[in-house]
């Protein structure tokens, strides 16, 4: 599912899955990590180039808008950071900054139509907006400035949750 169709996370693919597999019982689903590397290597058997290509474009659009964004402390976050990036995927931006209105100023005088929406999390909502790209959807996710220290950079296997343009420029010419 992940692979095919893309745009979900893994929790909700874990219970769709379930769902579909008639599995009450969501204790005995595969961690995160082990999705992850199922996922590449499907990808490694299944898609090959195809994936390599797509994902080596997504980058480089996100650097694209990282750069565009920069004012706001953008991080990639996602698929297309950890080289999962499939057919459907989006480019998943996380903002830093404490002026929402800023953004919507940014984005009017630009002309970059948007569409606005929340985003839940654990107890808290964020600001979401999306951009149509073209090449990708652009999701951005806009926290309070103080978050971003808060907020762990390295997943629990030691890669990168989130990078900041600089890192993203790296992937792209490592």
């Amino acid at each position: 599912m992940l692979a095919e169709d893309g745009g979900m996370d893994y929790g909700f693919a874990k219970r769709k899955a379930a769902r579909q597999l008639g599995v009450p019982d969501s204790r005995h689903l595969p961690d995160n990590h082990e999705i992850e590397e199922a996922l590449r290597s499907y990808q490694s058997l299944y898609q090959g180039q195809e994936q390599q290509d797509r994902l080596s474009m997504l980058r480089q659009v996100a650097v694209e808008y990282m750069e565009l964004l920069d004012v706001f402390n953008p991080h990639l976050t996602g698929a297309v950071l950890n080289g999962t990036a499939g057919r459907n995927s989006e480019i998943n931006l996380q903002l830093f900054t404490d002026s929402e209105k800023e953004l919507e100023f940014f984005f009017l005088n630009r002309q970059l139509a948007y569409r606005r929406s929340e985003l839940r999390s654990e107890d808290q909502s964020y600001p979401h907006y999306s951009l149509e790209d073209p090449r990708a959807a652009v999701e951005l996710t806009l926290y309070p400035a103080n978050e971003l220290r808060q907020m762990r950079r390295l997943q629990s296997d030691g890669s990168l949750k989130r990078a900041r343009l600089e890192q993203v420029r790296a992937l792209l010419h490592g």
